[in-house]
């Protein structure tokens, strides 16, 4: 037996502009990261406690999506209008324009809070799911944690003024890229650029959706947008542009214009400096790992996951792959069994490390065979 190294260069496929050493955008605190890769590309104190504003609805919705997905709720439910509910629509804040009494499908709630960014369609929604608010904040918290943001609490549904609402950019950059990922049937209206509610008593209303992203030509679709006087402009944003999709949070724009500008700075940023390597798709065939004693010479081994890496454009070609195993693999060998390991090496340093697994069983062959097997090994070499 005998350790086997192959080494795999990924070669680049792309050519572009090379990274600027002293990028930074204007903004309190912002992230970028490459969604399928999962990698940073750009932080400026991404761990800064912010008020979440109206990205706090990001959570309110994948709140309601859990319900949906696990068949406890459906779009088509309604929920009565409280007074409590109704109050913020008076208020001044951003609102859906619903009256007391009024009985609103689920479905026209979620659009309200996304695309119309209502206050008063928050409160509806979370006391029809929770009972009040404060029960339904509790939820959110929760849900926080489970997905990994660890320096968020949620006092409420909507992110209107709260003391102790608080985030980070990173954590909000989580609950996007946990969103995107988990619930593609309900992200589709995140992009919606409009949405008319046909209120009761009144005129129809139509509002237009304030990330103004959508309006651009970048790719966008998503996420959302948010303001308090005192955090200023904050944007939840993400681009699917050619396959590659990116996201970026930032808080303390100085204005709307700036955080339009910024964002679009900070997406274009990650664009044109870095390239993303598909390496492998999960669960198709990667390598053949040679097999010994075995009904068959070889087995197709796979990873359970997509393997990307995102690298900057002027450094491909330190990119490698090297898939190391002690062989050959001695039967038999169980479908699903680790078999041998995959490396992603990039500039000489280890930055992703995953198992390939056995695709199918091999059987052991019989005593004979083994005997035959055992004789050309020691005479040639041979498996």
């Amino acid at each position: 037996m005998f350790k086997k190294i192959f080494t795999l260069l990924i070669l680049s496929l792309f050519y572009g502009t090379f990274s600027k050493a002293n990028f930074d955008i204007n903004a309190r605190t912002a992230i970028l990261q490459d969604y399928h890769s999962g990698e940073i590309l750009y932080e400026k104190d991404a761990d800064r406690k912010i008020f979440p504003a109206s990205m706090t609805k990001i959570m309110t919705s994948i709140i309601a999506f859990d319900l949906l997905k696990n068949g406890e709720l459906s779009l088509n439910d309604k929920f009565i209008v409280s007074e409590n509910a109704w109050r913020l629509s008076q208020a001044g804040y951003s609102s859906m324009f619903i009256m007391v009494g009024d009985q609103i499908s689920v479905e026209n709630l979620l659009k309200g809070i996304i695309i119309s960014s209502g206050n008063d369609a928050c409160i509806a929604l979370a006391e029809g799911i929770a009972g009040t608010e404060e029960e339904f904040a509790i939820l959110m918290t929760e849900k926080a944690r489970e997905i990994g943001m660890e320096n968020t609490n949620f006092s409420n549904s909507s992110g209107i003024n709260a003391p102790d609402n608080l985030s980070t950019v990173r954590d909000i950059m989580i609950m996007s890229r946990y969103l995107i990922k988990n619930y593609p049937e309900y992200y589709k209206y995140f992009k919606e650029t409009e949405f008319t509610w046909d209120r009761t008593g009144g005129d129809p209303i139509k509002q237009g959706n304030r990330n103004p992203l959508l309006y651009k030509s970048l790719g966008a679709d998503g996420i959302k947008t948010g303001f308090l006087s005192y955090e200023k402009y904050s944007l939840a944003s993400s681009i699917d542009r050619n396959g590659r999709r990116l996201i970026a949070v930032g808080s303390g724009f100085k204005s709307k214009n700036s955080r339009s500008k910024e964002s679009i700075k900070l997406l274009t940023y990650g664009l044109t400096n870095y390239d993303l390597v598909k390496i492998t798709n999960a669960n198709e065939p990667f390598q053949k790992i040679d097999v010994w004693l075995g009904k068959e010479n070889s087995v197709e081994a796979y990873i359970n996951e997509d393997v990307y890496k995102t690298i900057k454009k002027a450094k491909k070609k330190l990119l490698k792959v090297v898939v190391k195993y002690d062989g050959p693999i001695e039967a038999p060998i169980k479908k699903d069994q680790k078999i041998a390991t995959l490396k992603v090496v990039y500039d000489q340093e280890l930055v992703g490390e995953y198992d390939l697994l056995a695709s199918k069983d091999i059987k052991k062959v019989n005593f004979i065979s083994r005997l035959i097997k055992s004789i050309n090994y020691l005479i040639w070499g041979d498996v």
